[in-house]
């Protein structure tokens, strides 16, 4: 059974859903019901025991305040999913599961959004924004009631793989771009180059307190004995646990990798520095040979040089300074210090 209803949710003008988009999928004893009205979702719950999902796009206030207690859901769940100002986890509430996860993206640098996840025993609720849309992810393109009709836990496993398989493609851009940034500082150091540096290093620790919580929250998914999620469903999230393993060593190869750039950066300052230096050194011993000979052939011996007075003492002194600079220039330039 399908209601008048359209499930899909037109996007807004910048992309996306609208906010305050509701959708919800109902299956039971092998009939789907897709609406977005709230009204159905009591009769469903009223009805024959089935499953139900509920997934809301930045939900107004009230459209959460129905939705939960339609629900039956503890107000400190409705708190956190209405502040959405949390960190990855997992709570367990009057037998319900509150789980927090972030999806990535990648739009010129990476950034975070916030997904609430509420699983109870015939029913599965998200909470998320506009930008993201789980009924893109590749486990529910063939629809979300295949999936459903085996229980609420299977969405939650299709749905967080989701989530932690679009995190390799942000890695993976990061990845070119601290490539990009070790040629840069190796050929053409900037300070360009050091505030995307310093950039890329927030980026990293930003994305790192994001996902490096999910790894309790599907360690104790896979471990804990939870009534929520079926025996035979674990080794499901046991994937996603090996996958999310994966991100945070990668994660922190990249810092380290980041670290070492800035490290290589502040070398080839102080190389291209200390060579400034050597050059300087180089131009101050010329000159000083220079002084010395406009020492010795000073204003008061200059008319008696130009007349052929001076002895021929004072034309092989300078003779010899001038050879000792040339010397000292022919020196300087084999060790590269001008």
């Amino acid at each position: 059974m399908r209601s008048d209803l359209s499930l899909a949710a037109a996007p807004n003008e910048g992309g996306g859903l609208r906010p305050d988009t509701v959708r919800i999928v109902s299956a039971s004893g092998g009939g789907v019901l897709e609406t977005k009205a709230l009204a159905d979702v009591r009769a469903a719950l009223a009805g024959p025991k089935g499953f139900l999902w509920l997934d809301l796009a930045e939900p107004s206030p009230e459209t959460l305040s129905e939705v939960t207690d339609i629900l039956g859901l503890h107000p400190l769940i409705a708190d956190d999913i209405r502040e959405r100002n949390e960190r990855a986890k997992i709570v367990e509430i009057a037998n319900v599961l509150h789980i927090v996860l972030f999806a990535l993206r990648y739009a010129g640098e990476a950034d975070a959004s916030e997904i609430d996840i509420v699983l109870g025993e015939h029913f599965i609720l998200t909470a998320h924004d506009t930008d993201w849309d789980p009924y893109v992810a590749p486990l529910l393109r063939s629809g979300p009631a295949q999936l459903l009709e085996h229980g609420p836990d299977k969405l939650l496993y299709a749905l967080a793989d989701f989530i932690i398989d679009g995190y390799f493609p942000v890695l993976d851009r990061l990845a070119d771009e601290i490539d990009q940034l070790q040629d840069d500082v190796v050929e053409r150091a900037s300070q360009w180059t050091l505030q995307r540096l310093f950039v890329l290093k927030r980026e990293l620790i930003r994305i790192r307190r994001a996902t490096s919580p999910a790894r309790e929250v599907f360690n104790q998914l896979t471990n804990r004995d939870i009534g929520l999620i079926r025996r035979d469903h674990v080794v499901y999230f046991r994937d996603v646990y090996d996958h999310l393993i994966r991100v945070t060593d990668e994660l922190d190869n990249y810092r380290e990798l980041v670290s070492g750039t800035l490290d290589v950066y502040l070398s080839t300052v102080n190389n291209n520095l200390s060579l400034i230096m050597k050059r300087l050194t180089g131009v101050t011993v010329l000159l000083a040979g220079i002084g010395a000979v406009a020492g010795i052939f000073g204003m008061s011996e200059a008319g008696a040089a130009f007349q052929g007075a001076e002895s021929a003492g004072f034309w092989l002194v300078s003779a010899f300074t001038v050879g000792l600079a040339v010397a000292a220039a022919i020196m300087l330039r084999r060790i590269d210090w001008i």
